[in-house]
């Protein structure tokens, strides 16, 4: 049994996948998805689970160079990306609307606070002193 980390077996064999300059959106439950793009809906009922605690799971496991942002998205989903240690850039919603397609991979939360989705995008981990990853 898998001793900590995402547990979803569907959202962490997409996480697995990635590679440097892969687009991974984490999306709230009204974002329109792509008919046939590579979603893990995570949703259960409308707030369940949020989209903070999805991207605290998410970030422990990724190296994230860039993320993107709605210029829409108040102060409580800012404080969401800050508590993350992002800094989004933002752009409008559409314009973030015209990245799914390219996304590797889709993560549909049940949040429901308006403008709650970031665009991430992947990076390659540092190695430390140690040649870990840091």
């Amino acid at each position: 049994m898998k001793k900590n980390g995402i547990l979803n077996p569907a959202l962490n064999a997409g996480l697995s996948r990635l590679g440097e300059g892969h687009l991974v959106v984490i999306a709230d439950c009204g974002l329109p998805l792509p008919a046939d793009g590579p979603v893990v809906d995570l949703s259960l009922v409308r707030g369940v689970p949020r989209f903070a605690d999805v991207l605290e799971a998410v970030l422990a496991e990724l190296e994230i160079e860039a993320s993107f942002a709605a210029t829409e998205a108040g102060a409580e989903v800012g404080g969401w990306f800050e508590a993350g240690g992002l800094a989004p850039v933002r752009i409008e919603h559409e314009e973030l609307k015209s990245m799914l397609p390219q996304a590797a991979l889709i993560i549909r939360t049940g949040e429901a606070t308006p403008f709650a989705n970031v665009v991430l995008r992947c990076g390659v981990p540092v190695p430390s002193a140690s040649g870990q990853p840091a």
